[in-house]
């Protein structure tokens, strides 16, 4: 078995990179945007060889090999048995979210979701005519997250449509217990709404005692509820737009095609082509860089504890830390480390002023002196 090395300086420089352009020549780290500092698995780079070595990129629908590759996975990884049509393909999850919230209810309908929460979930409902309704997390004492089926209930009205789910929880880390997720699903059935799912950090769990549910595979969850997944965030490929819906119930899923008639456009055929070979062939790959991950993810949780002020939480699942800056008495946490050369995600966008986000998918090394510059900034304030 191929052992591959993910402490290679690879220079994201000349690519147009929105993660490494955003802070042009400043000597500022960039751990914010979701994405990965690693070459994807070559299987993947072979792939697309290979598609552009053919020369004609004409419009293109998802191959047969590549719905078999998804049913055959998702019953692999959770005893899913999902149908070929329940499956529509999407040019990336914001789209589906988006799509979702068009498919449910009227205007000016409710969307309810957490926060915090993933940016796109708290700008989705208005863009679609809705009005977004939030509920907060509750922290435990052990620093985790979690939803309470009583205060979402709370939140519900008659004009409620749709809840926003997000599992794994970005940006908490959060892979939710099954008994979690049946209480969220108790929740939605006493009211009548439907749920959509995103899903696409599923395959990356961080605690090994750990295993995702898709909420669909729930008891009676089905017929309500539209899952999200793709191949991006698991395989570093998120600039090929390739994503999917699992909607089994056939309304629900006519309903959400007739929302994206019009406005939603065709995946690529190098999407398609990345996705089957990194699903088919890239799992080798994927157990390592979780393995690598692991690491990054514990030294940075041990080395983010000790800078007075901070209070990270240590995430179950996806490879985003969440930290808690309050302590450190500043107004803009975000802005305080990016002075200090560090670029981290606004906890604002997520609804949580005062904290930042952190994605330590990148080189330990780097990680390590983005880590001493916060510590050293941190010491600085205090005197």
């Amino acid at each position: 078995m191929r052992t591959y090395d993910f402490d290679t300086v690879i220079s994201r420089a000349g690519t147009s990179s929105i993660k490494w352009d955003r802070y042009g020549d400043r000597d500022v780290i960039p751990l914010w945007v979701a994405d990965m500092d690693f070459p994807s698995p070559e299987g993947v780079c072979d792939a697309l060889h290979a598609r552009t070595g053919h020369g004609v990129f004409g419009y293109t629908a998802a191959p047969e090999s590549l719905l078999e590759t998804v049913l055959r996975r998702l019953s692999t990884l959770y005893s899913w048995k999902v149908e070929p049509d329940w499956l529509v393909w999407l040019p990336g999850l914001v789209s589906g979210i988006n799509i979702a919230c068009r498919a449910a209810g009227g205007e000016g309908d409710e969307i309810v979701t957490t926060v915090p929460v993933y940016p796109p979930f708290l700008t989705a409902p208005a863009n679609m005519g809705r009005r977004c309704v939030t509920f907060p997390m509750d922290r435990g004492p052990d620093g985790r997250w979690r939803i309470d089926g009583d205060r979402l209930a709370s939140c519900l009205t008659a004009r409620t449509a749709l809840l926003l789910l997000c599992s794994p929880h970005n940006p908490s880390g959060r892979l939710f217990s099954r008994e979690e997720l049946e209480q969220v699903l108790a929740v939605c059935e006493r009211h009548d709404i439907l749920v959509c799912s995103d899903e696409i950090h599923c395959d990356l769990i961080m605690d090994s005692a750990l295993r995702h549910v898709p909420f669909a595979t729930l008891p009676g969850a089905a017929k309500r509820t539209i899952t999200l997944m793709a191949p991006s965030k698991t395989f570093n490929i998120p600039g090929l737009g390739c994503a999917f819906a699992v909607i089994p119930d056939r309304a629900l899923r006519t309903t959400f095609l007739r929302a994206m008639e019009g406005i939603v456009p065709h995946v690529n055929l190098f999407g398609y082509a990345a996705a089957e070979a990194a699903y088919s062939g890239g799992d080798a790959w994927l157990a390592q860089v979780i393995d690598y991950l692991r690491r990054n993810r514990d030294e940075a949780f041990a080395g983010l504890r000790r800078i007075p002020g901070l209070e990270p939480v240590l995430p179950e699942a996806t490879y985003l830390m969440w930290i808690d800056a309050s302590g450190l008495g500043v107004d803009n946490p975000a802005r305080f480390f990016e002075e200090a050369g560090v670029g981290l995600s606004d906890g604002g966008d997520f609804g949580a002023d005062q904290f930042v986000r952190l994605n330590f998918a990148c080189r330990r090394a780097l990680l390590k002196t983005a880590i001493d510059r916060m510590t050293a900034a941190a010491e600085r304030l205090r005197r």
